[in-house]
Order: C-alpha cells, then sequence, then structure tokens
C-alpha cells in the first residue's frame, strides 16, 4: 500500500450532498443555540437520511423501549449531537462504499460496531457527564471511519491477502496499521473529516487518538474516555469478557467507578444480541 495514494483518496472524495451540506452549516452556525424545527426540517427533505435516522435511532442497544416514529421524536429524544452522528454516519456510508471483508467482519458487522461503540458512550458517560457523552457519541460512532479508506485501499491492491492475514495474527490493530501504512486509521478519520469540513474537535482528537501528545486537558479527556470505549468494542473484540475488563482497569485509572461501566456495557451487549436475534426471526 501507498501512503501517498491514501492521501490522494482522501482528497478526491466526493463532497457531502446539499442536503448533509446544509445540515452541517445549521450545526456550525447555531451551536448551542440550534433551531430544532430547521433541522428537522432539513433531514426530511432527504428522504434516505429520515429512513436511516430512524432505523438506527429504533436499534435495541440505544435502549428505547417505544418505537420512534418521526425524526421530530428522535431529535427531542436523543438530543442535537447524537442526532449529528447519525447524520454523519450515513453521509460516511454514502460516500465511502467498500467492503469490510478484509476485518473478517461484513458490512453490516462493521457497522454493528461503530453503533455499539456510539451506544456505550453515550449511555455509560451520560451517567458522569451528560454534555460530553452528547458530543463524543458522535465521534465515537464515525471514529472507525479512517479503516474503510484502508479497506477501499487494501481493495484496489495486490496485498489484499497478506493484509487480511497480517491483521488476522495482529494483537495491535494501532501497531499493525502504523506498520503498513505508516499511520493510523484515527489519523486518516481526522484527514477525512477535515476534507468534509466537520467539527474541528473531533479533528484534533482524532489525530491525537494516534500521537498520545494531547494539545489540552479537555482532549486530553475525550481521548481517555474514547480509549475505554475502543478497548470494550473493537474490531477484533465485541464487548467479550476481556476487552471489557480491560477497559474497566482504565475507567478505573480515571477515577470513575469500573461497575457503572461494565453493568452498562452488559445491558448494550444484551441489547445486541436481542438486535440480531430480531434480524434472524425477519
Amino acid at each position: 500500500m501507498n501512503y501517498e495514494n491514501i492521501i490522494k483518496s482522501i482528497n478526491s472524495l466526493a463532497p457531502l450532498s446539499d442536503a448533509i451540506v446544509d445540515i452541517q452549516k445549521l450545526y456550525t452556525d447555531a451551536s448551542d443555540d440550534l433551531n430544532i424545527e430547521s433541522l428537522v426540517k432539513l433531514i426530511e427533505s432527504d428522504a434516505m437520511l429520515s429512513v436511516n435516522i430512524l432505523k438506527m435511532a429504533n436499534s435495541p442497544i440505544y435502549g428505547f423501549s417505544n418505537k420512534i416514529a418521526s425524526v421530530s421524536q428522535a431529535v427531542t429524544l436523543f438530543g442535537i449531537m447524537p442526532i449529528y452522528g447519525f447524520i454523519m454516519s450515513y453521509s460516511v456510508s454514502q460516500n465511502l462504499k467498500v467492503n469490510t471483508k478484509i476485518f473478517g467482519y461484513s458490512n453490516e458487522k462493521f457497522n454493528d460496531i461503530c453503533n455499539i461503540q456510539s451506544a456505550l458512550l453515550l449511555q455509560w458517560y451520560s451517567k458522569v457527564e451528560l454534555n460530553d457523552a452528547r458530543f463524543l457519541a458522535p465521534l465515537a460512532l464515525i471514529m472507525e471511519t479512517g479503516k474503510l479508506v484502508i479497506a477501499n485501499e487494501v481493495s484496489i491492491s495486490s496485498y489484499e491477502n497478506e493484509f487480511k492475514e497480517g491483521f488476522k495474527k495482529s494483537k495491535n490493530i494501532l501497531a499493525y496499521e502504523k506498520e503498513i501504512i505508516g499511520t493510523s486509521s484515527y489519523n486518516l478519520s481526522s484527514m477525512v473529516f477535515h476534507h468534509w469540513k466537520l467539527e474541528p474537535l473531533y479533528v484534533s482528537i482524532l489525530k491525537d487518538l494516534e500521537t498520545d501528545t494531547q494539545e489540552s486537558q479537555i482532549i486530553t479527556k475525550y481521548v481517555e474516555i474514547l480509549n475505554i470505549i475502543i478497548a470494550a468494542v473493537n474490531i477484533k473484540s465485541i464487548l467479550t469478557k476481556e476487552s471489557v475488563l480491560k477497559a474497566c482497569a482504565m475507567v478505573q485509572k480515571m477515577g470513575l467507578d469500573a461497575n457503572t461501566f461494565a453493568n452498562t456495557a452488559l445491558k448494550v451487549k444484551k441489547a445486541y444480541i436481542q438486535e440480531l436475534k430480531q434480524r434472524e426471526e425477519s
């Protein structure tokens, strides 16, 4: 694989759709004073986006027992920032159509992992600090975007079988990515987000997930939170006993209650198993 080719592929990504650009501008311009009615109207102007948001919002892993029937209801229940994550996740899926089989998962399973990461963060950290949870949940949902960039590059190279075998044997995903392409998928995610002019703080956080040289206390905290989520849920371990224990140790190191995290992880895992059963039955 060639690092320069990856950068070129990121820089050549198609722009976001007009509806997504308008929504992104609404978030950027309005900040905390975003007009919910305007947001709902923009989302509903894109039928596929609306359907996708409702599908994601109704996933059992987010913990709502009653069906969410409208975009307005979804925005009210989740809040504007988690909905931002749903919107950006949809945009990524539309603009990066790749096969994730090089990681040993179908695209559906890969999307599941991203959703579980976001749901776990939102449900766990909202018990600690709700505003931070709502800010980070969208990033948790789309932070693995760089792996789609890697999958795209591998799929058009002669390196696919070698990469799949090396990835399967690797014990440290980040180290393997750096060994193969000279950087991490999180840094590639930051480049994609920069290209699409997404939330600048997300770009900084993703860069620091790779370098571990945080430029501020708030970014340091955010990186610690995301690393806990990644330890518990990643493309090698989805809420296994070992991965949750590893994450719990990191939670304790932050001075937070590990039992709360473990119980939330168990709740999310049970909800995911329920969702898988529903898929099999449908």
